[in-house]
């Protein structure tokens, strides 16, 4: 980890490491000097006991909020602080997202922009279906059958916090592919017109032609959290980037509200996906 900024490959279900190992004795150690039993302590971090467990024992990547609300329980003398700050996997995309859907749970804010395909939190399931088949190395039917359950599990957040603020920045060019035919798009395309309805969510799609571009580096995902801490999360072909670092941040945040300006209006965005899909 390098000024805040977590990479990561996207190798199998990852191990975990010496760091985290240490890192989750140290918490045991510390919580035991305290007199402190594993539900005594969660009560005062928030959370359960089974996740106080899963951190000592090196199994789970602590949340940042259990790194500030520990160090407050064991005097603020900032060890954990540091030493979260040297935390790490063996290499695996999956832990690090895992990381951040964890965040995606409790978020306030959730940013979202896609230019390689339809986020997955948009995303039906015969969509989804097809992505999941034309994946290399190739996936069993065991793998598919998992991915798209925790995908379709994640997509309850929509529907499930309609006070979390969700917007979609989309290029019109992933629909106009027509991943899976015709039929999979027109579908896909009045999943995305129905959950545009909702008040929490805000979808505008990035046209085609469009002089000016504040997003040309990737994709990007920004969210904030209940005590208004930003995160951010970029993902590539081969990795992916967990970013709590404010000044990168600082830049995310801007490329995603020169984007919101570059992209069509809220009523124009809508209207192009039902052109879109009246010409299916």
């Amino acid at each position: 980890m390098v000024d805040g900024v977590v990479g990561a490959g996207t190798g199998g279900e990852p191990e975990s490491s010496d760091s985290l190992r240490t890192f989750g004795a140290v918490v045991q150690g510390l919580r035991e000097h305290a007199g402190l039993s594993r539900e005594e302590f969660g009560e005062l971090v928030r959370f359960s006991k089974h996740t106080v467990a899963s951190v000592e024992l090196g199994r789970r990547m602590p949340d940042p909020v259990f790194v500030e609300r520990a160090e407050e329980v064991f005097g603020r003398t900032g060890a954990l602080r540091k030493a979260a700050g040297c935390l790490e996997r063996q290499p695996g995309l999956a832990a690090w997202f895992r990381r951040w859907a964890g965040l995606e749970q409790s978020a306030i804010t959730l940013y979202t922009y896609e230019c390689r395909l339809i986020p997955g939190l948009l995303q039906t399931e015969a969509y989804a279906r097809t992505l999941f088949r034309q994946q290399l190395p190739p996936l069993d039917d065991d793998q598919i059958e998992a991915q798209w359950a925790a995908r379709a599990e994640r997509q309850r957040l929509l529907r499930g916090r309609p006070n979390t603020a969700f917007s979609f920045l989309l290029e019109e060019h992933l629909l106009r592919r027509r991943m899976g035919g015709s039929e999979v798009t027109r579908e896909l395309i009045d999943h995305v017109l129905d959950i545009a309805t909702l008040r929490n969510v805000e979808i505008q799609i990035m046209p085609v032609v469009q002089v000016t571009h504040a997003g040309l580096d990737g994709p990007m995902q920004l969210l904030e959290t209940p005590e208004n801490r930003w995160f951010a999360y970029c993902e590539g072909q081969r990795g992916g980037l967990f970013i709590s670092d404010p000044k990168e941040l600082s830049v995310l945040q801007r490329r995603y509200a020169r984007m919101r300006s570059q992209a069509l209006c809220l009523a124009d965005s809508v209207s192009l996906l039902k052109q879109m899909r009246g010409e299916l």
